[in-house]
């Protein structure tokens, strides 16, 4: 009798990425992607002793750190003692201008733009561009952010850093009125060559600066070409309540009604800030059927001593998206998310009067899931779950400033810093390790730099990008 052999499995592929013994922050959300559910924040919930399976740029699975220690793989982390949540996606900022990130201290806004920044702003060049873009992408790096939406002018060359640096981001290149048709035609011009690049980790949008600096004639054409070519529109919008009083004065409409009346509205648009948005703009907002994200950077409004914040409350009340941000680092200084989620939940809870709200919970929930469809990747971002791409990081809450752990999203929130991420990864790609940085070479960026900021800040040609006039 001949015995035949039984055919054998053909051995598994060794994962490109294992990540063993953490505990990985778990989104239980269900229902309509823009329903207002109260305690959204509250289903969130913690996997202990967990692994995180990565093939292909995308999660795999998410299983026991027993399970996923028995399968090869070509990069290993063990990552005991740690939290794995989505990455941190920043909703509203201008990256580059952390080369200017100190020059204007202590001013209110109207001088802030005029005496300082745009002046400032008129000597950039595409490599101030560029070197403030990569120091910006190492500090959002080394914060736990792995996502980012920038507003601003150049685009080509933060587009390109963002490729090299392995980081994900959503790109509009910025326009005002005063630069007549050309500047709103470089910004679809970016927005169709760009969209899709880095392996589809760049998206685009339409970015017309504000309704106080782009005519109404220019927002509705820019809603015109956003519907026409499947574009996002990112741009600011009552920024503060000075900007609302007198756009009322000016034009008998709020900036929301002047976004309404526009189109702008009808289409997929990310508004940063907010904080002038009154209550008569909710019923305006709500018809707009849920296409509309709003971006907070609360620690900018309390620099500036705007007199409101963004009403968190109210817009998801009516199914608006709030995702966190940091601005650009000449107002805020930082590009530190962390900071942001906690000072969200902290200001939240100041102006509502209620200690109830803004939860950690929720703050974690605005951070990662409400965030990502800010920025328009609530379908593939935002989670740690299988078929999403792999953008997430490890927390270390071994420090004595986060023990003992009696509430897991509180010690995140309020007792963790943006230094206690200690590896960050996107598309599966390990960008950060251990605190060292892959990808960029901050030491070369700095040295460039300081021999640039002379020229970058001189003022004395009296001439600026724009004059702040709302």
């Amino acid at each position: 009798m001949t015995h035949h052999a039984q055919p054998q499995p053909p051995p598994a592929q060794p994962a490109d990425l294992v990540i063993t013994g953490c505990t990985v922050l778990v989104h239980e959300e269900a229902g309509e992607r823009h329903s207002f559910t109260p305690d959204a924040g509250e289903r969130l919930s913690f996997t202990p002793d967990a692994g995180i399976v990565v093939r292909g740029g995308a999660i795999a699975s998410v299983t026991t750190a027993e399970a996923a220690a028995a399968l090869p793989a070509a990069e290993r982390i063990d990552a005991r003692g740690q939290v794995a949540l989505p990455g941190l996606i920043n909703c509203h900022t201008h990256a580059p201008m952390v080369a200017l990130r100190g020059l204007a201290e202590d001013l209110p806004t109207e001088e802030w733009f005029n005496d300082v920044v745009w002046p400032v702003e008129s000597n950039l060049t595409a490599r101030d561009v560029e070197l403030g873009a990569r120091l910006a992408c190492a500090e959002m790096i080394r914060a736990g952010v792995t996502c980012f939406a920038d507003h601003y002018f150049a685009m080509d060359t933060v587009a390109d850093v963002v490729a090299e640096c392995g980081m994900r981001a959503l790109l509009g290149q910025a326009y005002f009125s005063s630069q007549g048709r050309e500047g709103r035609e470089k910004s679809l011009d970016f927005a169709l060559r760009r969209r899709g690049g880095a392996n589809g980790r760049i998206t685009t949008a339409l970015a017309p600066h504000a309704p106080y600096t782009v005519t109404d004639a220019d927002l509705a054409a820019t809603a015109e070409l956003a519907r026409a070519h499947a574009l996002p529109v990112h741009l600011h919008a009552a920024e503060n309540r000075d900007q609302t009083e007198h756009s009322l004065a000016r034009h008998g409409a709020t900036p929301v009604e002047i976004l309404d009346r526009t189109g702008v509205l009808d289409t997929d648009v990310l508004i940063a800030h907010g904080t002038g948005i009154l209550d008569r703009d909710l019923p305006v907002l709500a018809r707009a059927g849920g296409r509309t994200a709003v971006a907070t950077a609360p620690r900018g409004y309390l620099k500036f001593a705007w007199p409101t914040t963004t009403p968190i409350r109210a817009l998801r009340s009516i199914g608006v998206d709030v995702g966190l941000a940091t601005d650009g680092a000449a107002s805020n200084n930082s590009l530190d998310v962390w900071e942001a989620m906690a000072l969200t939940s902290l200001v939240q809870k100041q102006t509502e009067g209620d200690p109830r709200w803004l939860t950690a919970r929720q703050a974690l929930h605005h951070a990662t899931l409400q965030s990502a469809r800010a920025v328009g990747l609530g379908e593939t971002a935002g989670r740690i779950a299988p078929g999403r791409p792999a953008d997430l990081v490890l927390v270390d809450l071994t420090g004595p400033h986060t023990q003992p752990v009696h509430d897991l999203a509180a010690t995140l929130v309020h007792s963790a810093r943006s230094s206690d991420v200690r590896t960050t990864v996107v598309d599966g790609r390990v960008l950060m390790r251990d605190r060292q940085l892959l990808t960029l070479d901050v030491p070369s960026v700095l040295r460039e730099l300081e021999r640039r900021l002379p020229t970058l800040v001189e003022r004395g040609h009296g001439g600026r990008v724009q004059t702040y006039d709302t």
